[in-house]
Order: C-alpha cells, then sequence, then structure tokens
C-alpha cells in the first residue's frame, strides 16, 4: 500500500478529513524507520503503513490513522513522545503513548508482568477506546506476516491472539477481525487441522458455489415476490475456525458438518428483518432452537441480527442472518461504527455508556483481584463467555455468563444481597442456589440474615464480581481463624520460655520482632504463625540473642530441628521451596504437575508444601495468604503418571500407528484404554510415565501428526 492509496480510503469515508496530518506523519515515521527492516526482510515503514490502511478499513478518525502510522516511533526508534507532541499535538502523541504503554503482552513472562499489562490495557481502553482499536490493527497486520517468525514465537504470538485479542475484537463488535485473527492463529496452532480443513473446503469449491447460487436465487426470487425488492442476499462458506470449534464441541468429522455456508439478508428497516423471516420460515423447514434475536435484545457489544437456521434445498442445513443495513455497518466495524467523543451528558453518551458497560465491569473487579492468575483466568473467562438476558421483577433486562447462578444474579443486585442469597423464584417457582439462568428468566432473590458465603459457592458462580466477593468473604473468615490458632500457638511456644505476648507488648520487644520480620501489627504475625508462614522457633530466634536461644536449644530439642530431621529422610522432590530445598512437598493428585510446568504452592498444616499447576482449579480457592514461592530445581523429575486422551478415527491399524507415536519418544506407556464412539470415531485414553512437561510436549506433538488423530489433550482429575 501507497501513501496515495491510504489518502484515498480516508478521503472516501471523509471527504473533509485534513489528510496534511496523515501525509506529515507518513514522512515522519519513514524518516525514523529508515534502514530498519521486518523478519520478511522487507522495509519497517510497510508495517506501519499497512496498520493505517487497517484502521482507514474501519472508518476511524485522522489522528487515528496517523497513530497507526507513528505506533512503533517511540518503541523501535529513538523520537520520544515530547517530540511527537510538538509534531503532532498531545492528542497523537496521547494516542501512540497508550498504544507503547500496553505494547507487547508476552504470555511466556512472569504472570505478574502479564496481568499488569492486561490492566493497563484495560484503562488505556476506558481512557480512550481508539488505543484498543489500533492495537488490534497492528495485531492484524502481524498475524498476516507471522509465517516470517521463528516457530516458538509464532506459536506464542498465536495463542496470544486466540487468549486475548479476539475476544477483544468481538467485544468490541468488529467480526471481520475477530474472525481474521481467529482463523490465522488456527494456521499456527494447528497447521495440520487448518491446511486439512482448507483442503476440504477447496475440494467442494465447485459444488458450494453452486449451492450458494441456487439458494441465492430462490432467495432473491421470494423476497422480491413478498415486496422486498430492495434486499442484498449474500452467501459464503463459514470461517475455518468457526468449523473447527464446532468440530470440536460436537466432537464431528468434517464430513459431519452441514451448516458450513451462511447466507445474509440485508434489508432496510426493521420491520423488514421479520418480514424477511416470514419468507424465509415458510419456504424452507426452520430447525428448532436455532433461532436467535439479537435484533429485540442486542448482544451487549451493539450486534443486532436475526439468526436462523433451515433445512434448506437437498436436506443441507444452513444458516440465514437477517439485518438492516444500519446493523450490517456495525456488524462490520462494531464500535468503530458508533462511537463519537461525546461528553457525559449530551446526545448520544448514554448508547455509548451502555455499549462500554462490559468494560466498567471488568474496571471495578480488577481492582478486587490481586492474585495475577486470578485476574488473568477471569479477564480470559468474562471475555470469552456468551451471554444469557434475564429480568428483575420490576422489569429491568440484566445480560450475565452462560452458566450463571442465581447467586451470580444476586451479586449483582448488591454485595449483601449476594452475601445472604438463600434461594430465589424465577418465573414464580422457588428454585436452588445451583438453579442457571436462562435468558427470559425473571428472577426474585430470596435472602435470610444467617445464610453466609461457602467455599461451595465458588463453583456455582461464573461471574467475576460474585467471585471476587465470596473469596474476599472467605479470606476475612479464614484470617480470623488463623489469628486465633496463631495466638494459641505462639502463646504456648512463649510460655515454655515464662514469657507471653502482653508481656512483650509491654517492654517494646515486640515492636522489635515485627520490624525484624517486617509485618505491620501484631495480627499479621499471629496469622503467620496460624497460616505456617512462621514457627515459634522462628519469633524465638528475634526474642533471645543467638547464644541464649543455642544453650536453650542444647537443653531441650525443638519440635522444629525433630521436622527437619524427619524432613532430610524425605526423598528429594526436585522443588525448592521458598529459595529452601528439601523441604516436605507433595503434589496435588488434582493435577499432578510435571517440571517445566509452572507451578503454585500452599502450605497445608501437618503436611508441608502441596504443589499444583498454575492453572489448576484448587489455586483459585485456596487462600492467597498460604501461597510459597516455589520453583523446580532442574528440568526434569522422577517420572509419574500423567493422562492424556486421543480422539480418532476408528480404522484398522490407527491404534499401532498411535502407539508408536508414544514409543518412539522413549516413553513407557503403564495403561492403555480404547473404545468406539461410533460414527466411525474412537476415544483412547493413556497413562503415561514422563518424567518433565517437555516430555509429555513432545509426545503430543508426535500423536497431533499421526493422520487419522482429530483431537490430543491432557486429562486432569
Amino acid at each position: 500500500m501507497t501513501l496515495g492509496d491510504l489518502l484515498d480510503k480516508v478521503r472516501a469515508y471523509n471527504p473533509a478529513a485534513p489528510l496534511e496530518v496523515v501525509e506529515r506523519a507518513y514522512a515522519f515515521s519513514a524518516e525514523v524507520h529508515r534502514g530498519q527492516r521486518r523478519q520478511s526482510g522487507e522495509p519497517y515503514l510497510t508495517h506501519p503503513v499497512q496498520v493505517a490502511g487497517i484502521i482507514a478499513d474501519l472508518r476511524l478518525d485522522v489522528p487515528s490513522v496517523a497513530t497507526g502510522l507513528l505506533h512503533d516511533t517511540v518503541e523501535d526508534t529513538l523520537a520520544t513522545l515530547p517530540q511527537l507532541e510538538e509534531l503532532f499535538g498531545q492528542e497523537i502523541a496521547g494516542l501512540v503513548d497508550g498504544v507503547t504503554k500496553i505494547g507487547q503482552i508476552n504470555v511466556t513472562s512472569r504472570e505478574e508482568k502479564q496481568a499488569e499489562n492486561f490492566r493497563k490495557m484495560l484503562l488505556a481502553m476506558a481512557r480512550d477506546i481508539r488505543v484498543i482499536l489500533i492495537k488490534l490493527a497492528d495485531r492484524t497486520h502481524n498475524m498476516r506476516t507471522l509465517g516470517h517468525l521463528r516457530p516458538d514465537k509464532q506459536v506464542e504470538i498465536a495463542q496470544e491472539t486466540l487468549d486475548i485479542y479476539a475476544p477483544l475484537a468481538h467485544r468490541l463488535g468488529i467480526y471481520g477481525m475477530k474472525s481474521e485473527l481467529e482463523d490465522n492463529a488456527l494456521r499456527f496452532l494447528h497447521p495440520e487441522v487448518y491446511y486439512q480443513l482448507k483442503r476440504n473446503v477447496a475440494k467442494k469449491k465447485a459444488e458450494r458455489e453452486r449451492y450458494i447460487r441456487e439458494v441465492l436465487s430462490v432467495l432473491e426470487r421470494k423476497l422480491a415476490e413478498a415486496g422486498l425488492d430492495g434486499a442484498e442476499v449474500h452467501g459464503r462458506p463459514k470461517h475455518f475456525f468457526s468449523i473447527y470449534q464446532k468440530m470440536q464441541a460436537q466432537n464431528l468429522l468434517y464430513d459431519q458438518i452441514y451448516d458450513v455456508i451462511a447466507f445474509r439478508i440485508v434489508v432496510d428497516s426493521v420491520s423488514e428483518c421479520y418480514e424477511a423471516l416470514g419468507v424465509v420460515h415458510a419456504s424452507w423447514r426452520p430447525v428448532p432452537g436455532r433461532f436467535k434475536d439479537y435484533v429485540a435484545v442486542p448482544k451487549t457489544n451493539g450486534y443486532q441480527s436475526l439468526h436462523t437456521t433451515v433445512i434448506g434445498p437437498y436436506g443441507e442445513r444452513i444458516e440465514i442472518q437477517i439485518r438492516t443495513r444500519e446493523m450490517h455497518r456495525v456488524a462490520e466495524y462494531g464500535i468503530a461504527a458508533h462511537w463519537r467523543y461525546k461528553a457525559p451528558g449530551t446526545e448520544g453518551a448514554q448508547d455509548s455508556d451502555q455499549r462500554f458497560a462490559w468494560l466498567r465491569q471488568m474496571l471495578e473487579w480488577q481492582h478486587h483481584l490481586s492474585d495475577p492468575d486470578e485476574f488473568l483466568r477471569t479477564v480470559k473467562e468474562d471475555l470469552f463467555s456468551e451471554e444469557v438476558f434475564v429480568f428483575t421483577p420490576k422489569g429491568d433486562l440484566l445480560n450475565f455468563p452462560v452458566g450463571s447462578t442465581v447467586i451470580d444474579f444476586a451479586y449483582r443486585i448488591h454485595s449483601e444481597v449476594g452475601r445472604h442469597c438463600a434461594g430465589a423464584r424465577v418465573n414464580g417457582k422457588l428454585v436452588p442456589l445451583r438453579y442457571q439462568l436462562q435468558s427470559g428468566d425473571t428472577v426474585e432473590i430470596i435472602t435470610t440474615a444467617n445464610q453466609v458465603p461457602s467455599k461451595d459457592w465458588l463453583k456455582l458462580v461464573r461471574t467475576s464480581r460474585a467471585k471476587a466477593r465470596i473469596r474476599a468473604y472467605i479470606k476475612s473468615q479464614q484470617s480470623q481463624r488463623s489469628v486465633a490458632v496463631g495466638r494459641e500457638i505462639l502463646e504456648r511456644d512463649l510460655g515454655r520460655h515464662h514469657l507471653d505476648l502482653a508481656k512483650l507488648r509491654k517492654d517494646g520487644t515486640l515492636t522489635r520482632v515485627l520490624e525484624q520480620l517486617e509485618l505491620s501489627d501484631e495480627e499479621a504475625l499471629l496469622a503467620d504463625v496460624g497460616y505456617g508462614k512462621l514457627t515459634g522457633q522462628q519469633v524465638l530466634a528475634k526474642i533471645f540473642p543467638e547464644e541464649e536461644l543455642e544453650r536453650r536449644r542444647e537443653q531441650k530439642e525443638s519440635a522444629l530441628q525433630r521436622l527437619m530431621r524427619l524432613v532430610s529422610r524425605q526423598p528429594k522432590s526436585g522443588v525448592r521451596v521458598s529459595g529452601v530445598e528439601d523441604m516436605l512437598v507433595r503434589f496435588g493428585k488434582c493435577c499432578q504437575p510435571l517440571p517445566g510446568e509452572r507451578i503454585a504452592g500452599f502450605i497445608t498444616r501437618g503436611r508441608g508444601v502441596t504443589v499444583h499447576a498454575q492453572d489448576c482449579p484448587k489455586v483459585l480457592e485456596t487462600d492467597p495468604q498460604r501461597r510459597v514461592d516455589v520453583q523446580w530445581e532442574n528440568g526434569k523429575g522422577t517420572p509419574r503418571a500423567v493422562r492424556i486422551e486421543v480422539t480418532c478415527v476408528d480404522r484398522p491399524g490407527l491404534l499401532a500407528a498411535i502407539s508408536k507415536a508414544i514409543s518412539s519418544t522413549g516413553t513407557n506407556i503403564a495403561r492403555a484404554q480404547v473404545h468406539a464412539l461410533g460414527d466411525h470415531k474412537a476415544q483412547n485414553t493413556f497413562e503415561l510415565m514422563v518424567g518433565s512437561m517437555d516430555e509429555l510436549n513432545l509426545v503430543m506433538r508426535n500423536l497431533g501428526r499421526v493422520r487419522g488423530v482429530m483431537k490430543v489433550h491432557r486429562v486432569r482429575e
């Protein structure tokens, strides 16, 4: 793309645009990027120009297009923000700063750093939504040129795109960009699946095009007969990633996916949408349960359309979307189609507020989530979730992620209502706390004063708000119990030396001990002792001089020494706890972490430290105050049993090929279970003895290359 092409794009949707700013931004970017080249060997300038072109395709304003040209200047050249502000003004400099700050979100970096980058992204979006639109344009072009990077970087960036950027594009309603990001991510994460789909789609191209023409001909004729002469009708194959998702969700082969073609009818008004729907349903039989009315109840990102699936010609299922031209524009450009720079209270501001409600919710709960793992997992859950719409008794419409329960509803009303929620009336009938909300429900919460949250509630709720409030309550309760236990333990240990807390408090010794241990107050000390982070002996070591404590130790062996002798006899776990080797360590049976896998450790009273995989659900259910730093001592440990599940085509010889792929890595199969699923598919569960995450990944990659294998994944209890 040349500068002239870019200017023509902007001029096409904004004839009065001040293009001189774009020209100056192009000249500045060309100058500072002079001599730089991309991995492909192309001049670096091609990237910012393409990014600016994508921004122009979204029909954003001139400052956004100029920022697209300048977005890498501060990060990758000697240019500075003050320099940009002087040349292009505060607005463009602020946008460049916003894009630079959220720069790279490296999924392999430490969780704290990654979480901080996500927080910056949310805050940048809240200040100016153009920042994330520019970042999405940047990521879209990077994904188009990802093939020039190293394979490990390709996988890393593709996974990050699928986890964060594609869901963000969905949340912002930019469906064209979302589909492109997902398809490109699939190409690098599962190349064998992507290219197999591509071959399958290409194989039936002529047949599919003939079918599309036939359906379009029928639709155009029927709509014209109904007086809808202005209706536009289009047909296209579904995107690869959506086909892949359906195959995964329903465990189907490509030949078993029927509705791979989508049709769209675009009309002039809302009333014509419903008229067109009547024409479609009169022409072909609708599939029960496959009609969705997003016109009457739009999605939270502003998307509106009627969706229906019908049995078309030759018994083929076809999906048809019906929308107005304005709805189509919003579906194509998302938030960029209707976003305006409006102050609160001005015309259009209320509509904008509703569209940004999800962002405000994310900003609200991100302040309450200090644990990085919890924060990142919650971000992904909230971005990916499909929604249900329910009513309050007053008729207000609220949206929730699919799978939400009446507890989620109660916490949305008020924290106190959630805390004392004992049940609910849904559509006039009493339901239990585990009842999952369905679209159209009218919900009334029942509260009782003696009802309080329990850990079991965390398994029932889906929303971030409810999870954060429940965990905060449980944490406060556990903290109170820990203080009581810690007081009892410390008073007992101090009593053996004829001391007590009151005496230490009075003579100032307790203050000195708190300073040495870097604790804020007495309650923090007692809580650490109660949790097991500190022992009574460690506190005594701060009270008595070393010589005195040594003399007392010689007189009477401490409980801690006996424990350490016991620990020293334990076999090495391969895990270092807070920098100390050979602590009493056990591994969570729920996840069985492997060396090389990211792990988290938790103090378990009487049983040392329990180590879980970082993504184990138990990690989020356990009190963060009991967490300790744990690291693998080296990359390999004693082989442990790990279960994997392989879904494949049911044909002779494939089991032998799968077994060969496993044994070729030197991995032993401890147990195998094989059974047919029907529809020419089989499911195989293997228990393997592996010593590290690298070994497991090698096995899974080998299996993925076996022809006929559809899906390989690790099974956790």
